[in-house]
C-alpha cells in the first residue's frame, strides 16, 4: 500500500503521486532541442523527483549522467585538480546502475585530469557520436563558487564551440538547485558571504548565459492533484469529492508540492481520513502548529536578511504594494525562496499557508519584544459559547481594550501596527478550532480583508484606516461587493481613525445595506 511521503524522492512504487508526465514531456522537448537549463525552485518543490522521472523518460535515447552535489565537501572545489576528480567519480557512479556498456563507464574516469583543459579534451573523446545529458541536482550547495564557475566557464566554451562544428561536448545540461547559476552572486550576498572583486565579475556574470530560460511550471493545479486523490481513492474508497477537495488543497497551496503532500499526509494519518473541507481545513491547522525543515528555512531566511524581512512586513502587515521586478535583489530574492509570486505584475505572497506562517510569525515577535504592546486579557470564554464563534463581541471587547490601552497614544505606531494588533487578539481566540487568512487580492493601504472560519461558519472583516467620510461609503460598498462574492449577508467593518482632534472613544452599531448586515466598528 502507498503512502503520501513528504521526505526525498517519491516512487510510484511506495508513494502517492501527482501524474507529472506533462511536465516532464515539455522538460524533454527542451533536452531533444540541444537546451542547456537551470531548473530554479524553492526548498522541497519536487525538483529531485522530476529529475528521477526525467532520467527514466530519457533513458532508452540518450546516455543519462544524474548526479548531485548534496554531501561534497568544499574541499572538491578547492582546486581544478580536486573538482575533476570528483566530478569524474560522480559520473562513474551514476552509470554504474545504468545499461551502458561497462567498458564506457570506466573510461569515464580517466587517468591524470587535474584541470579543466584537460577535462575539456576528455568530454570531447566520451561525448564524441553519442547523445549524452548531464543533470546535476543541488549545485548551489556548495559555499566556494569560484572554481564551479570556471567549470561552467568550460561547458560554455564548449556549446559555443559545437555550434560552430568545432567540438563535442554534452547533448544538454540541466542543473538544479534553489539559486539560478546566472545569478549566484544573490546566495553570497543572501547568505552573508563575501562579494566578488571587480576583476573577477566576469566569472559570476557570464558562464551561464547560454541557458534558456525554464518556464514549466512545477507546482501542481487542481487537475493534477485529482491524480493524486484518484489514485488514493482506489485504494480505500472513502467517497470524497476528488475535484472538491482538490480545488480545496489548491486554494490553501497554490499547488506548492511539498504542502499539497503534507496536507494529504496528515488526513489520511492523523484525522480518520476525513477527506472533506473541514478535514482539508484541520490539515491545515496541523501543519501550521508544526516545525518543519520547509518552515525552519523561512523563518532563517527572514531573520538573517533584514531587506527581506521589511519587504515581506511591508506587504503583509503594512499593506504596501510592490512592483514585481527581476533585477530588484530583494524581490529575486524572495522569490527565489518561493514566499512571494508575481500577482499581475505586484508582489504577493505565494499561497495562503505561508501568508499565515509569516503573519504568525510577525505577530510572535511583536509578543516578545522589548516594550510589547499587545492587548491582554480577553478570555476566549467571554466569545465563544458551545463552539460558536461570537464576531461581535469579539470586535467591541477589541474596541474596548484598545481604548483603554492607547488611546491617542503613539499614533505612528498604531498607524503602522494596528493590524497586527488585531491579529495578535484574534489569533489565540479562534486557536483550535478556526482559521483566518488575508485575502491577497484585496489587500491595499487603505484595506485588508480577513476571513476567519471558526467550527462550520465563516466571519469575513474588512480592517480600514480612516481617510474620510467619502471612503467610508466607498468601503460599505467594498464590503456589499465582498459579501456577495462569498455568499455572506453578514460582514464586519473595524476602521481605524487616527484623527487627532475628534473625541477618540470608539463606536460600534449595526448598519443594514442592500438586505445585508454590516457591523461597523470605529475606533
Amino acid at each position: 500500500m502507498c503512502k503520501f511521503n513528504v521526505t526525498g524522492l517519491c516512487i510510484p512504487e511506495e508513494d502517492y503521486m501527482v501524474d507529472i508526465s506533462d511536465k516532464i514531456e515539455q522538460i524533454k522537448k527542451l533536452v531533444d532541442a540541444r537546451s542547456y537549463f537551470t531548473i530554479n525552485r524553492a526548498r522541497q518543490y519536487g525538483k529531485t523527483t522530476t529529475l528521477a522521472y526525467l532520467e527514466k523518460t530519457l533513458k532508452d535515447e540518450y546516455i543519462v549522467i544524474s548526479t548531485s552535489f548534496e554531501g561534497v565537501g568544499d574541499e572538491s572545489f578547492a582546486l581544478q585538480e580536486s573538482f575533476c576528480l570528483m566530478f569524474l567519480r560522480k559520473i562513474f557512479r551514476a552509470l554504474e546502475f545504468t545499461s551502458v556498456p561497462e567498458a564506457y563507464k570506466k573510461e569515464w574516469l580517466g587517468s591524470d585530469i587535474s584541470t579543466f583543459d584537460l577535462l575539456s579534451d576528455h568530454i570531447t573523446r566520451m561525448c564524441k557520436d553519442k547523445k549524452v545529458v548531464l543533470m546535476i541536482d543541488e549545485v548551489d550547495k556548495t559555499s566556494n563558487n569560484r572554481i564551479f564557475i570556471h567549470f561552467l566557464g568550460m561547458l560554455r566554451n564548449k556549446f559555443l564551440a559545437r555550434k560552430n562544428g568545432k567540438d563535442y561536448t554534452f547533448h544538454s545540461v540541466i542543473l538544479a538547485g534553489v539559486y539560478d547559476i546566472k545569478n549566484i552572486k544573490l546566495k553570497m550576498v543572501s547568505e552573508g558571504s563575501y562579494q566578488p572583486a571587480p576583476e573577477e565579475n566576469k566569472l559570476y556574470n557570464s558562464p551561464w548565459n547560454i541557458a534558456i530560460d525554464f518556464e514549466v511550471d512545477m507546482s501542481f493545479n487542481d487537475a493534477e492533484i485529482a491524480t493524486m486523490l484518484a489514485e488514493y481513492e482506489r485504494d480505500h474508497r472513502t467517497n470524497m469529492d476528488i475535484p472538491a477537495i482538490s480545488e480545496e488543497i489548491h486554494t490553501y497551496t497554490n499547488g506548492y508540492p511539498y504542502l499539497v503532500s503534507r496536507i494529504c499526509k496528515h488526513i489520511d494519518e492523523k484525522l480518520d481520513r476525513n477527506w472533506t473541507s473541514q478535514g482539508v481545513q484541520n490539515a491545515v491547522q496541523i501543519l501550521l502548529n508544526e516545525r518543519n525543515t520547509l518552515f525552519d528555512d523561512i523563518y532563517k531566511n527572514l531573520e538573517n536578511n533584514k531587506e527581506l524581512y521589511n519587504f515581506i512586513y511591508g506587504i503583509l502587515i503594512l499593506g504596501e504594494r510592490y512592483n514585481f521586478k527581476f533585477g530588484n535583489p530583494v524581490v529575486e530574492l524572495a522569490h527565489t525562496f518561493g514566499v512571494i509570486e508575481n500577482n499581475n505584475g505586484v508582489a504577493a505572497l505565494s499561497n495562503r499557508i505561508f501568508e499565515v506562517l509569516i503573519y504568525e510569525y510577525f505577530i510572535s515577535k511583536e509578543q516578545t519584544r522589548e516594550g510589547k504592546r499587545m492587548i491582554k486579557g480577553v478570555l476566549a470564554s467571554d466569545i465563544i459559547y458551545d463552539r460558536r464563534f461570537n464576531m461581535q463581541v469579539c470586535l467591541e471587547k477589541f474596541a474596548a481594550h484598545y481604548y483603554e490601552m492607547f488611546c491617542e497614544k503613539d499614533t505612528e505606531f498604531l498607524e503602522r501596527h494596528g493590524r497586527l494588533l488585531f491579529l495578535s487578539y484574534l489569533r489565540p481566540l479562534i486557536n483550535g478550532y478556526g482559521f483566518y487568512h488575508i485575502e491577497s487580492e484585496t489587500r491595499n493601504q487603505r484595506r485588508m480583508d480577513i476571513v476567519v472560519d471558526f467550527n462550520r461558519e465563516q466571519f469575513i472583516i474588512e480592517l480600514k484606516i480612516w481617510h474620510g467620510e467619502k471612503y467610508k461609503q466607498e468601503a460599505y460598498v467594498q464590503m456589499l461587493d465582498y459579501m456577495e462574492s462569498k455568499n455572506a449577508d453578514t460582514g464586519y467593518l473595524l476602521t481605524f481613525d487616527f484623527r487627532k482632534s475628534i473625541d477618540k472613544k470608539p463606536y460600534a452599531e449595526w448598519v443594514e445595506l442592500s438586505g445585508k448586515r454590516i457591523f461597523d466598528v470605529v475606533l
